[in-house]
């Protein structure tokens, strides 16, 4: 896709943005209500205003946002499988069982760094966040009301764990889409990823472990909600160790390097199996559990709050919001809005320090405005690349700048495509007006610590490694543009109003 039209200034291009933002803290603050939709639509509109002064044609702005809506349909496409599978793994039993065993095992002192470990472990294998939180990341919510632990604790533990594993597996996608972007090898981008993220993964559990011997009051009454649980649990289910095969085998299809939507669409057949075998649910009732949702009625508050969920109808809210996010990142980018923020970030530019921050932030900004990870890595790593070849630093400092600022943000966000899950599937019901667990975010340590690690190695120059003569002999060899800030500096200067071209 290539648009033609007048290139924005800075303002210009920063008040479609403004006012979108203006209108969601409206609907937040005075209207009282988070529903994201409708703000993003209204920005939309405006930025389509924005684009026909500049001289954008409608079908230029109409193909801009359909070529960023194409790159997240892999998105959707996990989204749906993650309703399905949700809602067929309750009813097979195994998000009970582990519930159930959950209780029986493990400690409340220890339980907020377990479940940040455990959902590490599952997504590495996995190679996927959002799986992790709707499928592992629900059962350890029952398990922390069980323990009377608050639910954004929990989820701020499941949230580290989920996307601390996704950052270092090999099958995430996101975790590929960063160094493709950035012409870096995949594993030396994930061992890049370490000095960052391993340091806040500990930082994290030491959190954990010392607010779990503070968090846990009333042992007693614990114990008295646990054996309620429990109860409630083992009278309304099968529970067997043969429930959680479907966790075992898709983990172990997971190793054995399967792409994720096969695996968790595996998921989904191999929970429907043990939903009809060890459930004696009809195969008719477990189309309907993938579809819209278990219920359940026990008459114990935290298993129905709990267990009534899952099904592509409860992913239909994130999907939509994920479609018109990137809907509003696509009209930004076709507009020239986008490049023009980053232009003017990227021309102020003079140190290695600065250059990493304005990386990080840059991907951080585009995951606030565009609502998704996908966007925030793609756009940044094309943006900022020619400017870090110019300094001669390796592009892996960037690939990691762009999964610091991109992936590892978007949960953090409400009305990102990552937040919108992990407040969807985890039921935080923020959305209804819980807002007390949106206390999540600066729970999820992990996330918002990595980033600032990063922008600390960027003006020390630890782990920032500079481009050796093998990588800078491959930027010729494939005719990557070079370019240093002065250069930027320059060119925005002949061309500031000039007709330009977005591909």
């Amino acid at each position: 896709m290539i648009a033609t039209c007048r290139k924005p200034g800075l303002l210009l291009a920063l008040l479609p943005i403004a006012l979108t933002f203006l209108v969601l803290g409206t609907q937040l603050f005075v209207f009282d209500t988070f529903t994201p939709h409708v703000p993003l639509v209204i920005g939309i509109a405006i930025t389509a205003v924005m684009g026909r002064y500049l001289g954008c044609t409608w079908k230029d702005m109409e193909e801009g946002m359909l070529h960023v809506v194409s790159v997240g349909l892999p998105a959707v496409g996990i989204l749906i499988l993650v309703g399905m599978i949700t809602g067929v793994w309750i009813s097979s039993g195994t998000v009970p069982t582990l519930i159930y065993y959950g209780l029986e095992v493990l400690s409340p002192q220890v339980f907020l760094a377990a479940a940040a470990l455990l959902c590490a472990v599952v997504s590495v294998s996995l190679g996927t966040s959002w799986g992790t939180v709707g499928t592992v990341g629900l059962a350890l919510m029952g398990i922390g009301a069980g323990f009377g632990i608050p639910a954004y604790w929990t989820a701020g533990a499941v949230v580290s764990g989920a996307f601390f594993g996704d950052k270092v597996s090999p099958l995430s996608d996101t975790t590929n889409l960063a160094p493709a972007v950035t012409g870096v090898n995949l594993f030396d981008h994930i061992r890049n990823l370490m000095p960052t993220t391993l340091p806040a993964m500990l930082i994290a559990l030491v959190i954990y472990t010392v607010v779990g011997f503070n968090l846990v009051g009333d042992e007693a009454a614990s114990f008295e909600r646990i054996a309620a649980i429990n109860t409630g649990l083992a009278d309304s289910f099968t529970l067997s160790l043969w429930t959680v095969l479907p966790v075992v085998l898709v983990i172990g299809f997971a190793v054995m390097r399967m792409p994720a939507m096969p695996v968790l669409f595996t998921g989904v057949v191999l929970g429907g199996l043990t939903a009809v075998w060890f459930q004696d649910a009809p195969v008719k009732e477990v189309f309907a559990y993938a579809f819209s949702g278990y219920e359940i009625a026990t008459g114990v508050a935290e298993i129905d709050g709990l267990l009534n969920s899952g099904g592509i109808q409860s992913m239909t809210w994130v999907i939509t919001l994920l479609l018109i996010a990137l809907s509003f990142g696509g009209i930004l980018e076709s507009t020239g809005s986008m490049r023009a923020i980053i232009e003017a970030v990227v021309k102020r530019v003079r140190s290695f320090g600065a250059l990493q921050s304005s990386a990080i932030g840059s991907s951080i900004a585009t995951n606030l405005v565009a609502g998704d990870p996908y966007l925030s890595i793609a756009l940044t790593g094309r943006m900022f690349g020619p400017v870090y070849r110019g300094k001669k630093y390796s592009m892996l400092n960037l690939s990691r700048a762009t999964e610091e600022g991109g992936t590892l943000v978007s949960p953090l966000i409400p009305w990102n495509a990552g937040g919108a899950v992990v407040i969807t599937s985890l039921g935080l019901g923020i959305y209804s007006g819980n807002m007390e667990n949106l206390l999540y975010i600066p729970l999820a340590f992990v996330c918002w610590l990595s980033p600032l690690i990063g922008i600390l190695y960027g003006w020390t120059g630890w782990f920032s490694p500079k481009a050796g003569e093998a990588e800078q002999a491959r930027w010729v060899e494939q005719g990557e543009e070079v370019m240093d800030v002065d250069q930027v500096h320059d060119e925005m200067n002949r061309t500031r109003s000039s007709v330009y071209r977005v591909n």
